[in-house]
């Protein structure tokens, strides 16, 4: 099966993360998994994958967060419970001890590689722009969607980063996005992934956690509506030169 992630470096300060893209299971989790395909695709972000084609370095994750999610804690990476994961019956038995830490030992091993690859491949200021989509139809397929005032298409999470050092870089964002209805810290803050970055690299680079709303595709069969899809993509490409200046770049 495919590495849990995959790692496209290119010589640009803007990279795009897509890392609850993955839907495969290695298989120990998979044969202890109570959830069908559908359920799991469901609390993933298919298509997220797509989105970072925007001519910068790229990081994909190809297994789900239900193996191990990346952007949460490290003591909370692994889904135990059903409080961890929305309520959702997870297990057929309860996973074992080894199985934990081996989805932990992945999730040490995608950090170490993701400070490597920023170390290595970046120079001078940078952007991460952590991908992820967010349900507003979770009452079921044919319900009303969520309020629209308290669910904006996309949500910029900035919870963790610095805005004294990094603000012009968010606002550029925002303001590269004009028909779109964009909004900071609505319904998300930011996850670990754009925590660990604006951590690490506060004075050299900076994560925004991206949530778009699943308008793009049904979130109950998971049909993508490519047109709508394609125009996001390129909504997002388009903001990168103005991603590039507003963090000083070359």
């Amino acid at each position: 099966m495919r590495p849990l992630c995959s790692f496209a470096d290119l010589p640009h300060p803007v990279v795009a993360t897509a890392i609850h893209a993955g839907h495969e299971l290695r298989p120990e989790i998979a044969a202890r998994s109570a959830l069908d395909d559908a359920t799991r695709l469901r609390e993933e972000d298919p298509y997220t994958d797509l989105l970072t084609a925007i001519g910068g370095a790229t990081v994909v994750a190809h297994r789900s967060r239900f193996e191990v999610d990346l952007n949460r804690p490290r003591e909370k990476a692994v889904y135990r419970v059903p409080e961890d994961a929305w309520g959702l019956d997870l297990w057929v038995d309860r996973l074992a001890d080894h199985a934990v830490e081996h989805s932990l030992r992945l999730y040490d091993d995608f950090y170490g590689e993701l400070g490597r690859h920023l170390d290595a491949a970046v120079r001078g200021p940078f952007v991460v722009l952590d991908l992820h989509s967010y349900n507003h139809r979770r009452d079921g397929a044919d319900s009303a969607p969520a309020d629209a005032a308290e669910n904006p298409e996309i949500n910029v999470g900035t919870g963790s980063l610095d805005r004294d050092r990094w603000g012009a870089v968010v606002d550029a964002f925002i303001a590269a996005l004009p028909k779109r209805d964009v909004r900071e810290n609505v319904r998300f803050r930011g996850g670990e992934l754009s925590h660990w970055v604006n951590a690490r690299y506060h004075d050299r680079g900076c994560a925004l956690a991206i949530e778009f709303k699943k308008t793009f595709m049904d979130e109950w069969t998971g049909t993508a509506d490519e047109r709508r899809l394609d125009e996001l993509r390129r909504a997002i490409a388009a903001a990168v030169p103005a991603l590039r200046s507003a963090a000083g770049a070359t």
